[in-house]
């Protein structure tokens, strides 16, 4: 659930160099200093409504172009097992909706603006199915999980989180929560679910909550936000990153299985796949060599198989800060996480060791200007809105550590997260690399209205195969890689060979000409209601190349196409 809590350019210090520490260490605190200008946010005055922070105003805007849309869910499911105080259960999530205010926020237009209203506490709802005399109870819980994790929200009504706990046993229950990503992020999901389990520990032996009082509220952060992020600390943010991303493609041009048409659908699938415990300490060793960090190492990899895809020798890819910067922030339940959008640069037939100096600095400028909100450097940069692809970039990237998370209960429960049905793609590709033990796992969510199984398994295979070669041969340069293993080099060149022995002897414009005086009324070509025969193709291919001729073209000549998508 904590998908923002990512491994970034400013982790495992103690692999690097002294000199590339220091360097890393004075980019993150110029990064620090530039959000400390004020000593700490200040409670905002009046009684509302409020501006939207420049991360809400975005989902917002995305909110009118596809109203309803379930992209920006969070669902969050949770299994428990032993006795339940129910009661006990909803007054805790009740707690927490009066505790953090983004849990009973609005979000509406006025004079042609979004503000957000924050509601006083109101008791919190949390509906109960009992499925205790189904003979398919487990998996008829998983279905209702799934239905409630795609139901839309309406941000206007709210509200903005739901509960919903599905009774399989007397001690068997699944608790099911779905937020908008408006008033969450995966960090707000882990503050979510320590909360509810202190409040639940105290409320169910009859006792008062006492969790610590909040510093600030996220209204206060959005008002906070809007006036801090101005002048000179606005202007710096911005020069960064519109010198950095000029001339940017604003499209990965990657080969899809289906067309691009707007309003992409949201299912997303999914393939997961485990790097070897030797690759992973090769890739480990190659770091600190190199005086990376993991990152930056499989970052590199994942954009040399975007642009050995798309053609291209420029790739952005996006990947998630948390965007808690300030230490008042850290307990809040809110959208905080940020996406920085980290250009790559393949251009000049590098080595793998170039490549990784080129994506060091690229990551470290990135972490030093994470202050300047994604939404607004869309806004800056006139990025035009289109409902085939997101802006700026279309392909994320995110490297987290397992573990991370303390060992929780309800009281006396067992808490066991699950899986929670049905994925929505938020982009078109979204490589998530997770550190476990000696080894690396890895998840490839891909946007199922553009891509299918096979080709997500056979980007797998080629991207642990660009890992390989990487740590293999450091000083091996780009153009000298191949994504082919040996075993799909042998199938490939048998099925060749198979084929050569019974190809003809002939060029297919000789062969199409014969084709054509065997059979020239045969249909060659259809296109809607419109079929050409074998003939009239040929008369109208002749037609073409003695025009051509006459415009100088020959042998070895190229002659663009223009066709559509």
């Amino acid at each position: 659930m904590s998908q923002d809590r990512t491994d970034g350019a400013g982790t495992r210090l103690g692999r690097l160099s002294s000199d590339s520490r220091q360097l890393l260490l004075q980019e993150l605190l110029r990064s620090r200093k530039a959000t400390e200008v004020q000593a700490g946010i200040p409670r905002r005055g009046g009684p509302g409504p409020f501006p939207l922070s420049f991360a809400q105003q975005r989902l917002w805007v995305v909110d009118r172009l596809d109203p309803g849309s379930p992209a920006y869910n969070m669902p969050s499911t949770l299994r428990l097992r032993g006795a339940l105080d129910t009661a006990a259960l909803g007054a805790s999530i009740g707690e927490l909706v009066k505790r953090h205010e983004a849990l009973r926020t609005t979000f509406a237009e006025r004079g042609g603006a979004p503000v957000q209203t924050v509601h006083p506490p109101a008791p919190a709802r949390l509906p109960v199915i009992d499925l205790r005399g189904a003979a398919d109870a487990a998996q008829r819980a998983e279905q209702l999980a799934a239905d409630e994790a795609m139901r839309p929200f309406d941000l206007a009504r709210g509200p903005l989180l739901r509960s919903m706990l599905l009774r399989l046993g007397d001690e068997d229950h699944v608790l099911c929560f779905t937020l908008h990503h408006i008033v969450s992020d995966g960090w707000s999901m882990d503050v979510l679910v320590r909360e509810v389990s202190a409040l639940y520990a105290v409320l169910s032996r009859g006792e008062e909550p006492a969790l610590p009082q909040l510093a600030v509220q996220y209204a206060d952060y959005a008002v906070w936000q809007r006036s801090w992020l101005s002048g000179e600390v606005l202007e710096e943010q911005i020069g960064y990153w519109k010198e950095r991303l000029a001339g940017a493609p604003p499209l990965l041009e990657l080969p899809t299985d289906r067309p691009r048409v707007p309003a992409q659908g949201p299912r997303a699938g999914s393939h997961g796949f485990t790097l070897s415990p030797g690759l992973t300490e090769r890739l480990r060793m190659l770091t600190a060599r190199e005086e990376t960090t993991l990152f930056m190492t499989v970052l590199a990899a994942w954009q040399v198989l975007l642009g050995r895809y798309a053609g291209q020798d420029d790739v952005v890819v996006g990947t998630p800060i948390a965007g808690r910067t300030r230490v008042e922030l850290e307990g809040l339940i809110g959208f905080f996480v940020n996406m920085l959008p980290l250009r790559g640069d393949l251009s000049g037939d590098p080595t793998w060791r170039e490549l990784l100096g080129r994506v060091r600095k690229t990551a470290l400028g990135g972490y030093a200007h994470q202050a300047l909100p994604f939404d607004r450097l869309v806004e800056e940069l006139g990025v035009e809105r289109s409902l085939t692809h997101a802006p700026i970039f279309q392909v994320a990237f995110a490297l987290r550590k397992a573990g991370g998370r303390e060992r929780l209960s309800l009281g006396g429960l067992a808490l066991e997260p699950l899986e929670s049905g049905e994925q929505v793609a938020k982009f078109d590709l979204n490589l998530t690399v997770l550190e476990q033990g000696e080894g690396l796992s890895a998840t490839l969510a891909y946007r199922a209205s553009l891509f299918g199984a096979d080709t997500a398994a056979g980007m797998a295979g080629h991207f642990e195969a660009i890992l390989e070669a990487m740590s293999a041969a450091p000083d091996r340069r780009l153009s000298e890689l191949s994504l082919l293993r040996e075993g799909e080099r042998a199938q490939l060149l048998a099925a060749s060979h198979a084929d050569a022995l019974g190809l003809p002897q002939a060029c297919v414009h000789e062969l199409f000409a014969a084709r054509a005086a065997r059979a020239p009324g045969a249909p060659a070509l259809a296109f809607g209601d419109e079929t050409l025969t074998y003939a009239e193709l040929e008369r109208r291919s002749n037609r073409l190349a003695h025009y051509l001729r006459t415009r100088g073209v020959g042998p070895e000549v190229r002659v663009g196409l223009c066709l559509e998508r």
